[in-house]
């Protein structure tokens, strides 16, 4: 597969994954509730780009070459379809009004179902093509690491190992998804949130724990503190399945949300380190930044859910999924796609890096006012922070879309 074709259909997985963005900003404006956000930002927005990159960053990095060229075409409709029968399917459930005549329960559960076979769909696709590209080297031994980064090896080959536990959350997730559907037996991990976490935390979250590790030195020139990599890798594979397992339970839980929050934790001060020794001041940087820390308040949220340390005001629940899926994930994709798409690549005079930065300013601060809106119960401020948080959204498709009209036919 040619570098350009792999190039062509990362920015198609990107670019389907930016409408995603900007309409679950939308469909959140107009009170749309947290299974649609889930819908359009998870399995919308956040895993479209983990598709798209996936399919041109990990054969590489386990220094092999993509087995299945055709693989993302066929992978890309059934996500894409997938997402939007997932997102009516939970609108038509939450009572919202879709501008197009009411849905009854049972077209709702079937769009459901359809959406949620699709995407799984999808993931056997994208686990199955990266798995048989990899078969020989399943443990990331070999790491396509250059002698010039040799020093880079220990950690390559580390993070390398988790990748196959992101597929097998992506997996769980997604299969346990029809399987609700289908009305199976659940007596293991239940539908609803526990499967958000496990594609979230155990999906999207340690993958850009590993991929991170890899990517983000890279980008900084500098390597990040080894103990560090050591503790947030495994603490981030082993938290999901407890958080999963045992959802809002005892002790299982609670020792879930601890492992969750220290890979949290240690990330954010791992990337926040390497940020402060670097010497590359680049726009996708600080938005990087941003996600790492709304990271840590994640893991302040979460283990306030397991514990009776601390109260939390308001609705820390909703609090929580927003600075999850728009802060830690959302703001960290943002910070990436401006790394490998940068704005001044953009021929027009009003996309550079300072439009770039601007929605970083809009995505992060309203982010910051509509989670004090929901922690105060505000709604005034809430619902104003959520605009605010449309406009970066909608400024930032503008940057990634004008920097894509530079290189098409690239």
């Amino acid at each position: 597969m040619s570098t350009a074709i792999k190039a062509r259909w990362a920015r198609r997985f990107v670019a389907v994954g930016i409408v995603w963005f900007v309409s679950w900003q939308l469909a959140t404006v107009g009170g749309a509730g947290r299974r649609v956000g889930v819908a359009l930002g998870l399995y919308g927005f956040v895993f479209h780009v983990v598709f798209g990159k996936g399919y041109s960053l990990l054969p590489s990095y386990f220094d092999r070459t993509l087995a299945f060229p055709r693989a993302p075409a066929v992978h890309l409709p059934l996500a894409a379809v997938g997402t939007g029968c997932l997102a009516l399917g939970a609108a038509s459930s939450g009572g919202m009004d879709l501008g197009v005549g009411p849905l009854s329960t049972a077209t709702g559960e079937t769009l459901t179902g359809i959406g949620a076979s699709l995407w799984l769909a999808g993931c056997l696709v994208f686990v199955g093509t990266i798995g048989w590209t990899i078969r020989d080297n399943l443990s990331g031994h070999e790491t396509g690491t250059g002698d010039a980064n040799a020093d880079r090896r220990w950690v390559d080959r580390y993070a390398n190992a988790f990748v196959p536990v992101v597929a097998l959350y992506v997996l769980a997730g997604a299969t346990i998804s029809v399987l609700e559907w289908l009305e199976f037996d659940q007596s293991l991990v239940a539908g609803g949130p526990p499967v958000t976490h496990l594609l979230a935390a155990g999906g999207a979250a340690l993958l850009l724990f590993a991929v991170g590790f890899r990517l983000l030195p890279r980008f900084l020139v500098v390597s990040p503190r080894t103990w560090l990599v050591a503790l947030v890798l495994p603490a981030g594979a082993l938290g999901p399945a407890l958080l999963a397992g045992d959802f809002l339970g005892d002790s299982l839980f609670l020792a879930g949300a601890v492992l969750e929050a220290t890979a949290l934790v240690g990330f954010a001060l791992a990337y926040v380190d390497m940020f402060s020794r670097s010497d590359r001041r680049r726009v996708g940087f600080y938005a990087v930044t941003l996600g790492v820390l709304s990271g840590a308040g994640v893991a302040l949220l979460g283990l306030s859910f397991a514990t009776d340390w601390f109260g939390i005001p308001g609705n820390p629940f909703d609090a929580h999924y927003r600075l999850a899926l728009v802060g830690l994930l959302g703001l960290s994709v943002v910070g990436v796609t401006y790394q490998f798409y940068p704005p001044a690549v953009a021929s027009s005079s009003l996309v550079d890096d300072r439009t770039a930065s601007l929605s970083i300013a809009l995505l992060a601060g309203g982010l910051l006012v509509e989670v004090s809106g929901l922690l105060r119960s505000a709604p005034v401020v809430e619902h104003g922070g959520r605009l605010v948080v449309l406009a970066g959204s909608v400024v930032y498709a503008t940057v990634v879309f004008a920097v894509f009209l530079e290189r098409r036919g690239k």
